[in-house]
């Protein structure tokens, strides 16, 4: 196994990183463009939230095109980074209105490490072209967590259609599965402003008698 997906855990046994991730790895290598999130982030969500510490996943769609931005976390953004993407900072609106927070930053890698996975459908992106990754075959990565992850009660945030699509690789069980508008500028307010996810997701960790998110962090 290689160094890169040895820092994977359970995640490395996936199918798909003997079947699939070999060629794609081949692909963006070979690409001519900047590519983004460097290559020692891109597996970053997966390794700083393995599969027995997963307790709620948040899907999200490609990494930010922007330069500087991604760095292999959905929606997250380096420490540094201002303004934050429209997106975040509607997730950060949300955050205040529903449980009071205000974060010093947009990254989110303090929600990874207390078992928040934030993945992306799609791991990879040329700079400042969104989507052009998208037919590479990165999804199948994300049907494949979905359905290790949901082995056991797990809540899952579907922001989104293309999110929302993804729920069929959910396998049944007891789990928290919350559906609202992407919180894009473009449908946010559509749905998503007034969705309270982050208590709501609080509220069914204590009924599972497992420790809240601190979403300070």
């Amino acid at each position: 196994m290689s160094a890169e997906l040895a820092g994977l855990g359970g995640w490395s046994e996936l199918p798909f990183f003997t079947e699939c991730y070999p060629a794609i790895a081949q692909a963006v290598a070979e690409d001519p463009r900047v590519i983004l999130p460097p290559t020692e982030q891109r597996l970053a969500a997966l390794s700083l939230t393995p599969p027995e510490a997963t307790r709620v996943v948040i899907l999200g769609q490609d990494p930010y095109p922007t330069p500087g931005h991604a760095h292999g976390l959905a929606f997250s953004v380096a420490p540094d980074v201002r303004p934050l993407p429209r997106s975040l900072n509607n997730i950060f609106k949300e955050l205040q209105d529903d449980v009071g927070v205000v974060k010093p930053s947009g990254d989110l890698r303090g929600w990874a490490r207390q078992g928040v996975l934030l993945l992306n459908t799609v791991l990879s992106v040329p700079a400042g072209e969104a989507n052009g990754h998208k037919a590479l075959g990165w999804q199948r990565l994300a049907h494949e967590v979905l359905a290790l992850s949901s082995r056991r009660p797990t809540a899952y945030i579907l922001w989104g259609k293309q999110a929302q699509g993804l729920e069929k690789y959910i396998q049944p069980g007891d789990h928290l599965i919350l559906r609202t508008a992407h919180p894009s500028p473009l449908s946010a307010r559509r749905g998503f402003f007034g969705s309270r996810p982050f208590s709501t997701v609080n509220r069914w960790l204590t009924e599972q008698d497992q420790p809240t998110i601190d979403w300070n962090a």
